[in-house]
């Protein structure tokens, strides 16, 4: 089985995707499948930093296209690299020969429209993980304007897609359900929540070696580690390291990169003592990298459910740490929180958010391990990367099988 995949971002990028691409083109090629991965050969977060063009990974073979990704400075210019790597890409789709799948995310956004035409005209199943969804997102964040052109391009391109695509996969039932309001086209849908990434070496973490190099020793470590987005807001979690920034015993660590991340350098430069703001960390490290917090955040804007999914929440429960949870309470992260997994605070509630990082902090150590604990076996009976995978792989190559849509690829 030959199976093409297009994706932005993968592998060493640190961006989420990306990890969750990579970690399911190996097993599709553990399995025997032939798979093509084509990335951009620049970071996504940092242009600056190059891979290689082509290499062998994992028995994927990647292909990284030129001027792919040019950073976020600006909309043209992010603009630009999305649609240099659209046009290699969908170029290079249409030319490979003998292909049984094309498998496309959201990154960048309207690839699955393109690749659904490629797809189509060439009869082949397109396969679409839906990590993100916009208009809607755009719409929420106040970035696109109802029954504006770019909102209007949106839903024209997801009507097509939804008429086109083989099969698709969403994250949770939220978004499940934000796909049935587009329209009343039905590809076959597979909720499928994404997997703990490196989940054994998180289990074996300890943490010691990043609190040493960062000054964390002894410290009351509150982490938020991954994309800085304007989806997933931290002012609340900032207010609260402003209520605490005589505590000597709290830190306040945000590791990672995005536009959101603006708001975090702020802090620091305003002087806050409890605030620590590190770049993305390489992706060996990552483990060490999670351990080292005692509790780790996860933030969701109140209009982001269904649109977006918190990933980092798996590594976080992997680990064996508790959740702080920034969000409403009716969404996917909510209800593992409401299972046990941690706890929640509104979105402006700075005086909960404060007193609740206060108190966690004067809590015994050997109660928010027995928490984390608890989470480790969350992950082992709900969140089981073998099983989630395999059930991925299944419903892909499965489309290659079944089939074809009436009318479509």
């Amino acid at each position: 089985m030959r199976i093409l995949i297009v994706s932005q971002v993968y592998v060493p990028d640190p961006a989420a995707v990306g990890q969750h691409m990579a970690s399911a083109a190996e097993e599709l090629a553990a399995r025997g499948a032939e798979v093509t991965v084509l990335s951009a050969d620049r970071g996504y977060d940092d242009p600056s930093v190059r891979y290689v063009r082509r290499e062998r990974r994992g028995g994927v073979e990647v292909r990284r296209l030129p001027f792919s990704s040019l950073g976020k400075r600006s909309l043209p210019v992010r603009l630009a690299g999305m649609l240099s790597f659209l046009g290699q890409a969908c170029l290079r789709a249409l030319f490979t020969r003998g292909l049984d799948v094309i498998l496309v995310s959201t990154s960048p956004p309207m690839a699955g429209a393109l690749l659904a035409a490629i797809a189509r005209l060439r009869r082949v199943p397109l396969v679409f993980w839906a990590m993100d969804l916009n208009p809607e997102q755009a719409l929420a964040l106040g970035k696109a304007r109802p029954g504006g052109l770019g909102a209007r391009v949106f839903a024209w391109s997801n009507r097509f897609l939804q008429a086109s695509v083989s099969r698709v996969i969403v994250l949770d039932r939220y978004m499940a359900a934000r796909l049935e309001e587009r329209g009343p086209e039905r590809p076959p849908t597979k909720i499928l929540p994404p997997w703990p990434l490196e989940s054994e070496e998180l289990a074996r973490a300890e943490g010691g070696a990043f609190r040493r190099a960062h000054g964390l020793e002894g410290k009351f470590v509150v982490m938020h580690s991954g994309n800085h987005s304007l989806a997933h807001p931290l002012t609340t979690l900032l207010g609260a390291a402003r209520a605490l920034r005589e505590d000597a015993r709290i830190r306040f660590v945000f590791v990672g990169g995005g536009v959101g991340k603006r708001e975090v350098e702020a802090a620091v430069r305003e002087g806050l003592p409890n605030v620590v703001a590190l770049p993305y960390q390489p992706l060996e490290k990552l483990p060490e990298t999670l351990a080292a917090a005692d509790v780790h955040v996860v933030a969701m804007g109140d209009a982001m459910v269904g649109c977006v999914h918190p990933c980092k929440v798996y590594g976080a429960l992997a680990a064996a740490r508790p959740i702080l949870y920034l969000g409403p309470e009716e969404s996917h992260v909510g209800e593992i929180v409401a299972a046990g997994a941690g706890w929640r605070v509104a979105h402006g509630d700075v005086a909960g958010a404060t007193e609740l990082v206060r108190e966690l902090a004067e809590r015994p150590a050997g109660e928010l391990a027995e928490r984390g604990a608890a989470n480790r076996r969350l992950v082992e009976e709900r969140f089981h990367a073998e099983r989630l995978r395999a059930e991925f792989c299944d419903f892909v190559e499965g489309a290659a099988k079944a089939p074809r849509r009436r009318g479509r690829n």
